[in-house]
């Protein structure tokens, strides 16, 4: 197994020096160089080339970790810059992925947690935390459906919004008719009277409207 090279940058003495700990004790992890400024990191890191990069959000300077890998993340396509951070708001999330950034996880994840984030980054991964992945997934939504509309749900009845949400989860006829008490022949009829509405003629497509697709 490759041993593989981290670089950690946090403005936080004790919290860097513990990161530096956990990955330097750890068979097949190396510590090759740690930052607790923006400012170092963007010179300090170049120059070692790690395979990852555990990244801090709030690096206590008008620049952020995320401004870190905007800048670093072209110069070094290579190495895999993963955020390290108290946070979970959503804008923080997307700011650092567009950045560049490709994994995102919790200051508060044990250590075990976040030796495996880093191999999972380095074996090509986008590791999160279960609680940022939900947000991700809700919010890359929420976003899809504001930029392309979803006017045409609005016509679909409460009932029929119930059965194309269980048809985008893939159940079949008879799932659906058994998880909401019809039988599968009026299951049936509610598609038939989605497809109608929505201007679609298969599952595919009702989903992907479903979507915002």
């Amino acid at each position: 197994m490759k041993e593989i090279s981290v670089c950690i940058v946090d403005d936080n003495r004790d919290l860097r020096n513990a990161l530096e700990e956990i990955v330097t004790m750890s068979q097949g992890y190396k510590c090759v160089g740690t930052a607790g400024s923006a400012e170092d990191a963007v010179s300090q890191i170049p120059l070692l080339r790690p395979d990852v990069v555990l990244m801090d959000i709030n690096l206590g300077s008008p620049e952020t970790g995320i401004d870190v890998v905007r800048v670093l993340k072209p110069r070094m396509p290579d190495t895999n810059f993963m955020m390290c951070t108290v946070y979970e708001e959503d804008e923080k999330i997307f700011e650092a992925l567009s950045a560049g950034a490709s994994g995102y996880i919790l200051k508060k994840t044990d250590p075990s947690g976040m030796l495996e984030a880093i191999r999972e980054l380095y074996e090509g991964g986008a590791p999160m935390s279960s609680q940022i992945a939900r947000k991700v997934v809700a919010a890359f939504r929420l976003k899809e459906n504001e930029s392309k509309g979803t006017p045409d749900l609005d016509v679909l009845s409460t009932r029929e919004k119930e059965i194309l949400e269980l048809l985008a989860r893939g159940l079949m006829y008879k799932e659906i008719a058994l998880q909401i008490l019809l039988s599968p022949e009026t299951v049936r009829k509610h598609v038939y009277n989605i497809y109608e509405k929505l201007h679609v003629n298969n599952r595919v497509a009702a989903v992907n409207k479903f979507y915002g697709r």
